[in-house]
């Protein structure tokens, strides 16, 4: 008798023991993931893009936030050298990143070309210009491009007017803008006659047109490169958001705004 009272209080008691651990396991909530926040420095000609592949991602991974930094590539350039918050670093063209990781500022294998891109001549949709020699024109007074030293399609459209021997005879008509956007809006508002944008900036306007593309040989291949900065202290965050942007979802997103995508 008193050897079954002791089976039975030992099955009791392990029967409690098991329990008492499913329970726990059941009532024990899964930890959240920690908030992350990047901030991504990128090409001012990637806006619209941009912010439709951060709503996508951020859909994706909930506990992450993404703020862009939007500028002209040198701009945001000399903001990373003087010390600026990013994480990631996207640019219209290489000599920025260029000098970036001369300066160790970039984790140099993780920089890749991202995108390329068109130049194009843009003007109001009632204009009479129809091709890049009309700009020679006396009825057309201004003309806008990015300024070339700091915005590379502003260097980019030195190098095609140069190509075209339209340079030297266009300097007195030509406005300089701090960055690609700045140039369409020139366009768009009637400030200036026409404007040198990159087709993905040309794809969301609306009160202009594309006039025509700059020869691809009269300038340096558009380039957008990509690279996680140095200084990042969310390494695997951003590697997972960089990966995401060669995506083919994130690829559907570029084509859709004009850029084209490099097969990695």
């Amino acid at each position: 008798m008193k050897r079954l009272i002791v089976l039975t209080a030992i099955v009791l008691f392990v029967l409690s023991v098991i329990n008492g651990c499913a329970s726990t396991k059941e009532q024990k909530p899964q930890a959240a993931a920690e908030p992350v926040k990047l901030t991504v420095s990128a090409a001012a000609s990637l806006k619209d893009a941009a912010e439709e592949l951060k709503n996508l991602y951020v859909k994706q991974h909930p506990n992450v936030s993404i703020n862009y930094n939007f500028g002209a590539s040198g701009t945001l350039q000399k903001q990373i050298e003087e010390g600026a918050p990013a994480d990631l670093f996207i640019s219209a063209g290489e000599k920025q990143m260029d000098d970036l990781a001369e300066e160790g500022l970039i984790v140099k294998e993780s920089r890749r070309n991202l995108l390329t891109n068109e130049l194009v001549l843009v003007a109001k949709k009632d204009s009479k210009i129809t091709n890049f020699e009309d700009l020679v024109k006396p009825e057309v007074s201004k003309i806008s491009i990015g300024t070339p030293e700091s915005v590379p399609a502003g260097k980019y459209a030195k190098e095609a007017l140069t190509a075209m021997q339209l340079w030297d005879k266009l300097q007195p008509k030509l406005v300089l803008a701090k960055d690609v956007r700045q140039v369409l809006a020139y366009v768009e508002t009637g400030n200036v006659d026409a404007g040198l944008v990159y087709r993905s900036d040309a794809i969301v306007a609306k009160e202009s047109r594309i006039v025509a593309s700059a020869p691809a040989n009269s300038h340096k291949p558009i380039n957008y490169p990509m690279a996680i900065l140095k200084n990042t202290k969310q390494q695997k965050a951003v590697e997972d958001f960089a990966s995401f942007l060669f995506s083919t979802e994130a690829a559907k997103v570029f084509e859709k705004y004009g850029f084209k995508t490099i097969k990695q």
